[in-house]
């Protein structure tokens, strides 16, 4: 099994994307945990939501990596949780990143907020530019920090359907490869 993430920024396309890549290559879809969560509760979240909302992410993840498909893409994962949860609320529970930790995944598909529009849904509350590269920033330095396959997705959204194309399709080959030998 392959695990491919969505990460960045709000707006970037993370959700788009993991949608497009389930129906080019298959396999199953893991969304946000927390729309589903705000949906619900009809309220705003507050930092002691923060460890109902990661649990909850995390037990969809669990159920999906049960099924053993053979790749799994996951359109958030614990990182948007801490991120959102020092961004919101100054603090986040410190079990995050050792969860975050405890699992695999083999690629990270890093949104830039750069080339697109925010685009305001009702749960958004990064209009400025400047605060979602300040995420993105955040992102990547967890990303690099920790050693995890991170691959940056630039540009229009045709650009980063490409983009994030050829990184599952290489991370795909390079399993079939592994198969064989």
């Amino acid at each position: 099994m392959k695990v491919v993430v969505l990460a960045g920024p709000e707006s970037s396309g993370k959700s788009w994307l993991a949608a497009e890549l389930h129906a080019h290559f298959g396999g199953l879809m893991v969304g946000e945990y927390v729309r589903y969560f705000i949906d619900h509760y009809q309220r705003d979240t507050t930092l002691a939501d923060i460890p109902a909302i990661a649990r909850g992410q995390l037990a969809w993840e669990d159920a999906a990596r049960a099924e053993q498909p053979g790749l799994l893409i996951l359109d958030t994962h614990l990182l948007t949780n801490t991120l959102w949860s020092q961004t919101l609320f100054g603090d986040c529970p410190a079990w995050l990143d050792s969860e975050l930790l405890a699992r695999h995944y083999d690629l990270h598909l890093l949104l830039s907020p750069e080339d697109v529009e925010w685009t305001a849904d009702g749960q958004r509350c990064q209009p400025e530019l400047a605060d979602r590269r300040a995420f993105f920033q955040g992102s990547l330095d967890w990303l690099q920090q920790h050693r995890q396959p991170v691959v940056v997705i630039r540009g229009g959204w045709q650009a980063r359907r490409d983009q994030a194309f050829a990184a599952v399709e290489q991370l795909l080959q390079e399993q079939a490869g592994s198969l064989l030998q």
